[in-house]
C-alpha cells in the first residue's frame, strides 16, 4: 500500500463550488449584493467597523492580486449586525492604485457598507465567487473567532474580486452561526 504524504498547500485552494453546507449554501451562492439581502432582513442592520488601516496581505489574497507580501494594502474589515448580533464578517483588501479615481472615497467608508457601493455602479464588474471552510489553522479564522460567543470548528467564507477600470478589491465574507438562526 502506497501512502501519499498530506499535501498542505490544498488546504490553501479556494474552492468554485462550496459542499455540505446546509445551513448556510443559501447565503454563500447567492450572487447579489450580500448588503441588500441583509437589510432587507434586518430592520436593525448596521456597519461596525474593526479594524479599517494599512497592513499587509494574508498569503493567498497576495498570490490573488499579484501583491508581495511584504507590500501593504488598505485592509477594511468590519462586522455586519443584525439584530446587534454579528452574522457576517467582511474583510477587504484595496491596494493602493484601487484607491484612486472613482474608488478614491472607499478607504473612508467608516460605517458604511462597501456593498452598496460597489453593487450601485453598474460598471463594476464582479469575479466568480470562491469558497472555503475556514479551520483554525486560517488566518482569517482567528481573526473572527474574537467576535464570537462560541469557537465553531470551522466558518464558510466566500470571496471574489470587483474591478473598476483595472482598479481591484478583494471582499471576503465569513458567515457567522447566528445567521442561520433566522
Amino acid at each position: 500500500m502506497n501512502i501519499q504524504p498530506h499535501n498542505l498547500t490544498l488546504r490553501a485552494h479556494w474552492l468554485r463550488k462550496p459542499f455540505l453546507t446546509t445551513a448556510y449554501r443559501n447565503w454563500l451562492i447567492d450572487k447579489t449584493s450580500l448588503t441588500a439581502r441583509l437589510q432587507a432582513r434586518y430592520a436593525d442592520f448596521r456597519v461596525q467597523p474593526l479594524f479599517q488601516q494599512n497592513a499587509k496581505p494574508i498569503k493567498d489574497e497576495a498570490s490573488l492580486l499579484k501583491l508581495k507580501l511584504s507590500q501593504t494594502s488598505y485592509v477594511r474589515e468590519v462586522l455586519l449586525l443584525g439584530k446587534e448580533r454579528p452574522v457576517v464578517y467582511a474583510h477587504s483588501l484595496l491596494p493602493y492604485a484601487s484607491l484612486r479615481g472613482e474608488w478614491t472615497k472607499l478607504g473612508r467608508l467608516g460605517h458604511h457598507p462597501l456593498g452598496a457601493t460597489l453593487f450601485s455602479n453598474p460598471r463594476v464588474k464582479r469575479t466568480s465567487l470562491a469558497y472555503k471552510k475556514l479551520s483554525r489553522n486560517h488566518d482569517l479564522y482567528h481573526k473572527v473567532i474574537h467576535h464570537l460567543d462560541h469557537r465553531p470548528p470551522y466558518l464558510w467564507a466566500r470571496r471574489s474580486i470587483f474591478s473598476l477600470k483595472g482598479a481591484q478589491i478583494l471582499v471576503t465574507e465569513v458567515f457567522l452561526p447566528d445567521i442561520q438562526h433566522e
